[in-house]
């Protein structure tokens, strides 16, 4: 596979494989790879759910604000954002201006069964996940769409064949 030219970056839901097939997608393409996520725990020194226990989730989003104006300014990147990413203006807003936005949608049953043993993601350390999932889906779902520049369904799918199916839509024959 040939490079690429820009960047490109990866939003939708927890469990929708933002990390799995961006990992994968940059390989192909031959681009760095950055999940925000991965990298706010490598720049605090401390996982995501103690940074939620510490700072909440308010004191999250501002690192994560931070990470994702300053990794959408490096060209040649595949930028895998936390499912949350969007609900602030200013991220879509880089995201939307700095690069090709994939949008990876997966059903909230899906995510379900892709988050049931994870106990990396504080805001499903509810009562009832589901109940959770799909509220963030109402929220969120307009968000990710409305800077997409492409949807793609991962509910049922192999990784290499979304990875195929996004690398068609970037390099249409």
């Amino acid at each position: 596979m040939k490079n690429v030219s820009g960047s490109f970056f990866l939003v939708g839901p927890m469990g929708a494989g933002k990390s799995t097939i961006g990992r994968q997608l940059a390989r192909c393409l031959k681009l760095k790879f950055v999940d925000s996520d991965r990298e706010i725990e490598l720049r605090t020194g401390v996982d995501i759910p103690l940074i939620f226990e510490l700072e909440g989730e308010s004191g999250f989003r501002k690192r994560e604000r931070k990470v994702i104006d300053e990794l959408t300014t490096k060209p040649g990147m595949m930028l895998a954002t936390g499912g949350g990413a969007v609900i602030d203006k200013l991220n879509s807003q880089h995201l939307a201006a700095r690069g090709r936005v994939i949008y990876l949608h997966t059903s909230v049953e899906q995510q379900l069964q892709r988050t049931a043993h994870d106990r990396n993601r504080p805001l499903l350390q509810t009562a009832n996940p589901k109940q959770k999932l799909q509220e963030l889906m109402e929220v969120r779902d307009p968000l990710y769409r409305e800077i997409a520049d492409w949807v793609i369904e991962t509910d049922g799918c192999r990784v290499r064949d979304v990875v195929q199916q996004i690398i068609q839509k970037i390099e249409p024959s």
